[in-house]
């Protein structure tokens, strides 16, 4: 069976690389409903995906393609600079796809208001933790996976930003402050303990 599921990701990377991604961001979406003890907004979660299939997981397919051909190889630099590279440049177009993609499809009049309020902060808390996991990516995963391991590192990340898009601020502290039973109003900074 695991033999099967590999050679369909040889055979077919870009397909089983975005429907993955775009599963693992959906259930990402549905995680955090489910912490929230909201009954499932299925609405929402189907939202999410859209925006994760149509922009994201191609988005991140191409973008790692690119990023290796550009700076091939497993070397400290070159690890570096793709590292590097997707933070300064294809963190941002991601944290911006996603809050204007949501804002589009939740019809709201403003489709720039949460990329306003909560760009700068959802970007630094990504900082946290995306360079983490593409440094790993790009030691340690081959190169027609890692979409799908993206994906699977988005499912925490998925969680994270889509509380913040409906509810937090984009700060970890407010997902923190929320974790530990605390009220957080996306309009007003989270206030201390």
């Amino acid at each position: 069976m695991a033999g099967a599921l590999q050679r369909g990701v040889r055979r077919f990377p870009w397909l089983c690389n975005v429907l993955l991604y775009g599963g693992l961001f959906a259930a990402g979406d549905a995680a955090q409903q489910l912490l929230r003890g909201q009954p499932p907004d299925w609405a929402q979660t189907r939202r999410v995906a859209l925006v994760a299939l149509a922009f994201h997981g191609n988005f991140s397919y191409v973008w790692l393609r690119a990023l290796e051909r550009a700076l091939p190889g497993r070397r400290p630099p070159a690890v570096l600079g793709k590292v590097l590279c997707d933070q300064l440049l294809g963190a941002p177009v991601a944290v911006l796809a996603f809050y204007t993609g949501m804002s589009i499809l939740q019809r709201k009049e403003d489709i720039f208001s949460d990329c306003k309020k909560k760009f700068w902060n959802t970007y630094k808390t990504g900082l946290m933790y995306w360079p983490f996991v593409q440094l790993s990516n790009f030691i340690l995963i081959p190169v027609h996976l890692r979409t799908a391991y993206t994906g699977l590192c988005g499912f925490v990340w998925a969680s994270f930003i889509c509380f913040s898009q409906q509810s937090g601020d984009g700060t970890a502290k407010s997902a923190f402050m929320w974790l530990q039973g605390e009220k957080v109003n996306a309009d007003e900074e989270p206030s201390e303990k």
